[in-house]
């Protein structure tokens, strides 16, 4: 079932990485809600600024500021971080096949980690992506009392992908980690392009617009904005304790952003929709893949785009005209 990936397959798969397309919307298709959603920490409130509020979260790792200063760090870069290690149990599998992904969270000793902080109603979020972008997946495996961690798996296209383990250990003064680890597809390879240059995303019947402007080292609202058959969606249904979920990666190197929601389900001022907002910081120039996820009519969605750090959001970039995309956040 692991059948091994050809070295040639691999190497294309290295080069080639991304073009110098900058903005897109893509619908990527329904994830599996699996848990009824609870209250999370609350972050900024639901309003529309241009400039986000200093409170805002760019991801798990800290915070920047307005004044360019300060770049939040980026995450996933790295398999081992603050004493732990992300140990992945199965860093090959076929393409089309439902295999088992099973992993461990390892400590300083080499034992695996079993307590883990409740955050955003899982213990561990799985984030599975293709080095080309273009394959998405979040995903909330079990874990056995022995700490391995498990859940089905089923990549349609072969290639280089990377495996994010997004968590907190369960442990006095411990931070959230975001670890990653190169996976390998086998199969007929056929790399794809990152599709035209769009703000509107289509993704199973929905119509998703973004709205905003990613800046590296400077906070700002992301806006997006849900609609069916030109009906705005106004009763949008939490997720994870949040009307939506964004996850950003860059270009080239796939590092991670969590974005935080501002405000959440039943703090008395966040409306179900049609607009959900963030606040984001980009850790760099550069270009980002932003995968939002949604939940309506008991289903959750996800909807894709790509932004240029510095410019609107989908569209051209201010600075920096060059793909810094191998620059690194950690």
């Amino acid at each position: 079932m692991h059948a091994g990936l050809r070295i040639t397959a691999y190497a294309a798969a290295l080069a080639a990485t991304f073009g110098t397309a900058y903005g897109v919307g893509q619908g990527i298709g329904p994830v599996v809600d699996d848990a009824a959603p609870v209250r999370h920490d609350a972050h900024a409130g639901d309003g529309d600024p241009e400039r986000a509020p200093d409170s805002g979260g760019a991801g798990h790792s800290g915070h920047a500021g307005d004044s360019g200063q300060e770049s939040p760090p980026a995450g996933g870069l790295q398999i081992s971080e603050a004493g732990y290690t992300l140990d992945l149990g199965t860093p090959r599998l076929a393409a089309g096949r439902t295999t088992d992904l099973r992993f461990t969270i390892r400590g300083g000793d080499g034992r695996a980690v079993t307590a883990f902080r409740t955050e955003h109603d899982k213990e561990l979020h799985l984030i599975v992506a293709s080095r080309d972008l273009n394959t998405y997946r979040h995903l909330h495996p079990t874990r056995a009392a022995d700490g391995t961690w498990s859940i089905p798996v089923a990549l349609p296209r072969a290639g280089g992908y990377r495996v994010f383990a997004d968590f907190t250990p369960e442990k006095k003064g411990a931070e959230n980690l975001t670890l990653g680890a190169d996976l390998a597809v086998s199969g007929a390879y056929d790399p794809q392009p990152l599709p035209a240059p769009s703000t509107t995303a289509e993704t199973d019947g929905y119509e998703v617009k973004l709205g905003g402007a990613l800046r590296p080292g400077a906070a700002r609202a992301l806006k997006l904005t849900v609609s069916r058959d030109g009906r705005p969606v106004t009763d949008l249904q939490p997720y994870l304790g949040a009307y939506g979920h964004l996850v950003a990666l860059r270009s080239g190197d796939l590092a991670y952003l969590h974005v935080h929601p501002n405000g959440e389900p039943g703090d008395g001022t966040t409306r179900p929709g049609p607009t959900v907002t963030f606040t984001a910081t980009a850790p760099s120039a550069g270009t980002y893949r932003l995968f939002l996820d949604f939940k309506h009519e008991g289903k959750v969605h996800t909807a894709a785009f790509t932004v240029r750090a510095g410019g609107e959001a989908g569209g051209t970039a201010e600075e920096t005209p060059h793909d810094s995309s191998g620059a690194h956040g950690h």
